[in-house]
């Protein structure tokens, strides 16, 4: 790392915009460490109004707007960055205005949309193409959703159309601050639009759809590239601070931040959802990896995020909110408590997370005793027996994750990296290491934020790659260590895992 000559700290600000709420974070660097302060915290869920979901992108905005202010009254801010979850844009129109609210992913305008393009370009063929997992919010469905309602806006034969761009949510939020229009590389990765080989727009996809490529404004650029300085009259009065493109999709930010030296790691980016995966240097595409699902998102450098989106923490997320509505103020770190009680035995309940009954809001505990039942297993009845059954099964989906990554790109994974604010649950961890064989290493916990903070330190010369970002990460936060056995033995593990996999054939 690049050592000050003076005393001087240097400060970055990343703005990181979660499902439920966004924040600001300084990242204060001293030439050896990060360290974090949260300035600004706001509330991001979507807006309903007249059968559309929504981004409330204004309300984001204005946000985004007033954790500047409250950092750059604390301190000189070198640059500011801005990450989200993927697939989600706002359309431009010709005179530089948003046209209208950009449409959350959630919303019910992509329920049909696979019928509907399969007509012209069946999925196999946009996954061969892209190397993107099919899920119909993917931006390619949503373009395809939106020119079917609104074919004018897509149009380059009416003075309407003509002309009108499409800015990834982060890109958007960019242009607000700065007047520049530019697509960032690893947010654009997620919408099934590029070709992961070239890193260019598929010419494939976007044809065979019938999508205008000129409504994308160039091709992508890379993560750590400086936009301009902000605009915004009322921000730049008191801060001169640069605009920068981190990895501005959330996970590839999480990714940076994984404290290894080694390429034989798996990570796990774990919150709601967890997506675990591992870095290649080259798109893996072929009947298997489209027969299991896996997807190959971009990376800082230039790296590809083999990955698969599977279940998380949601599952007791949805039990928490059931066990609260019957009256029961359970916190999270009770509800492991319960769990890791000894009278419980593990891997006494399973269930296969990834089944589409898991994946909805209502009775999660209720779901569970009915899967067990079904199944002929053990039905857990009190609130920790509950929720091992949701821990326990959630570690050996990981090692079924774990052997097929290392099956398709013939890497033996020789340890589990854990971020994210999952990584929190000890118990989780330390049954993923046993049930797997493998250490796992928990932490960091702000782990998009670290790495939004990374790309901008690496975009000012401050860090020289990929190697030394996460070896300032190292030396920056405290990690946990889990080392296999410590729990549950070898043999109950292994005997589970069989189980587990039965399940799974079953459930087909």
């Amino acid at each position: 790392m690049k050592m000050q000559n003076s005393n001087k700290v240097r400060n970055y600000l990343a703005i990181d915009l979660g499902a439920s709420s966004g924040r600001g974070i300084i990242g204060r660097f001293d030439g050896s460490r990060i360290s974090l302060e949260e300035t600004h915290r706001f509330q991001n869920g979507p807006v309903n109004v007249t059968g559309r979901m929504y981004w409330d992108i204004l309300g984001i905005y204005s946000n985004i707007r007033q954790a500047i202010w409250k950092a750059a009254a604390e301190c000189e801010l070198e640059s500011v960055g801005i990450d989200t979850w993927g697939v989600d844009y706002g359309i431009i129109g010709r005179d530089g205005r948003l046209l209208s609210n950009p449409c959350h992913y959630r919303d019910s305008r992509t329920d049909d949309i696979l019928q509907y393009t399969d007509k012209l370009m069946t999925d196999d063929e946009i996954y061969r193409a892209t190397g993107i997992q099919t899920m119909n919010f993917n931006t390619v469905f949503q373009l395809a959703a939106d020119m079917r309602e609104n074919p004018h806006i897509y149009s380059v034969d009416t003075v309407s159309g003509s002309g009108n761009k499409i800015l990834f949510i982060p890109d958007l939020l960019n242009y607000f601050l700065t007047g520049e229009m530019a697509t960032e590389y690893t947010i654009a990765s997620t919408g099934a639009v590029l070709d992961p080989f070239t890193k260019k727009y598929s010419d494939a996809v976007l044809d065979g759809l019938g999508i205008p490529k000129d409504i994308f404004c160039g091709e992508p650029v890379m993560p750590g590239t400086v936009l301009g300085k902000l605009n915004d009259t009322d921000i730049n009065e008191i801060c001169r601070a640069k605009v920068v493109t981190v990895a501005s999709h959330d996970t590839a930010s999480a990714v940076l931040s994984v404290p290894t030296s080694s390429d034989r790691s798996v990570y796990i980016s774990s919150g709601t959802w967890s997506l675990m995966g591992t870095e290649l240097s080259a798109p893996l595409i072929n009947d298997q990896t489209r027969r299991l699902n896996y997807t190959n998102e971009g990376g800082v450098g230039g790296t590809i995020r083999f990955l698969k989106n599977i279940m998380g923490l949601w599952i007791l997320q949805e039990c928490r909110r059931r066990w609260v509505a019957e009256g029961h103020e359970y916190s999270f770190r009770e509800l492991t408590e319960l769990a890791a009680k000894s009278d419980i035995k593990p891997f006494a309940s399973i269930i296969n997370p990834d089944l589409r009954i898991f994946a909805s809001p209502g009775n999660m505990p209720q779901r569970i005793r009915d899967y067990c039942r079904r199944t002929g297993q053990t039905v857990p009845q009190t609130v920790g027996e509950t929720v091992r059954c949701v821990i326990d099964s959630l570690a050996l989906c990981y090692r079924y994750t774990a052997e097929n990554l290392s099956a398709l790109t013939g890497i033996k994974p020789d340890g589990i990296n854990i971020v994210g604010g999952g990584c929190q649950n000890g118990l989780l961890s330390q049954i993923t290491a046993d049930a797997s064989g493998l250490p796992v290493t928990a932490g960091p916990i702000e782990a998009t934020s670290v790495g939004n903070i990374l790309s901008q330190l690496i975009s000012d010369g401050e860090v020289s790659g990929i190697k030394e970002a996460r070896q300032l990460v190292a030396e920056s936060f405290e990690m946990q260590k889990y080392e296999p056995g410590k729990i549950s033995e070898s043999s109950d593990a292994d005997a589970s895992y069989e189980k587990f996999t039965k399940l799974l054939l079953s459930d087909k």
